[in-house]
């Protein structure tokens, strides 16, 4: 059963989702590469501890609509508006802390001596917020690898957090996979994904003298929804993690309209719009 979105499906970046996404990613795109790499390379799943928080790593809306608003931010809401009345009950939060994370990734080795030919590296909310000991650790680590001859290739399938930092600054996209050849630095090769675009066929770079191998990170995608049961398991009527641009938002409607995966949903998202709209 495929996603019913022709690229990233956004509500595989649910927070409480995306630890699993990760891995069935990393598994995948090494066993789609293995075959393409033999017999002179393998595909290494490398995995490394990282501490840092685990919570949601969109912004949080600070008025949301009643239609769309999940039932803690209107709990939050409405004890706001009491502006702060005596009687009011607190709120029961948790506070953010950290936890300790196995974050997995693809290194490219040459068999005959285990050298690392090239690092993929699918990110995390945990790299991408800056401020925790995760993020500092990944952009080390991105430093140092872009100081050696292994190429790099990173994958951004998350609207939400800081991007890869970047000399010249990158092009507006919600989601992005950004290669950079060791004989080619710092020129980088980019590409911008729109959230109805389908995910690319990307190059991988190897050891000069041999042809890159291609990753058709559709066909990833569309494999690890199908084995991870997502489709039996993803809510379509509600709205996705994260805040959407309005044209998104209307787009996401009539895909899951058409396939006949939101109809109560769309109608609430519908009228929060048209409020929205209204008010201007």
């Amino acid at each position: 059963m495929p996603s019913p979105f022709p690229g990233m499906d956004p509500y595989l970046e649910a927070p409480e989702l995306w630890s699993g996404v990760h891995q069935w990613l990393i598994s995948q795109i090494g066993i789609q590469l293995m075959p393409k790499l033999r017999p002179t390379y393998i595909a290494w799943l490398e995995t490394r501890v990282e501490i840092g928080p685990t919570g949601d790593v969109f912004p949080v809306r600070q008025y949301p609509s009643e239609a769309i608003a999940t039932p803690l931010e209107r709990a939050v809401w409405e004890r706001t508006r009491r502006n702060g009345s005596k009687d009011t009950a607190p709120l029961e939060l948790d506070t953010e802390v950290n936890s300790k994370m196995t974050i997995a990734a693809i290194h490219i080795r040459r068999a005959s001596d285990q050298r690392t030919v090239t690092a993929i590296e699918v990110l995390s909310p945990i790299n991408k917020r800056p401020g925790n000991e995760a993020y500092f650790t990944y952009r080390r680590k991105r430093a140092a690898l872009l100081d050696t001859n292994v190429h790099l290739v990173e994958i951004d399938l998350l609207r939400a957090g800081a991007r890869a930092p970047m000399a010249d600054p990158l092009p507006p996209a919600p989601y992005f996979i950004i290669s950079s050849r060791a004989d080619r630095r710092p020129r980088c090769e980019v590409w911008p994904i729109a959230l109805a675009d389908p995910l690319p066929t990307v190059p991988v770079p190897l050891l000069e003298g041999d042809p890159d191998v291609w990753l058709d990170l559709g066909q990833v995608l569309d494999t690890i929804y199908d084995a991870g049961g997502y489709g039996l398991a993803l809510d379509y009527a509600c709205s996705p993690p994260g805040p959407l641009a309005e044209k998104d938002a209307i787009w996401v409607n009539s895909v899951l309209n058409e396939q006949g995966l939101r109809r109560y949903g769309a109608m609430l998202t519908r009228s929060a719009l048209s409020r929205k709209v209204s008010q201007r």
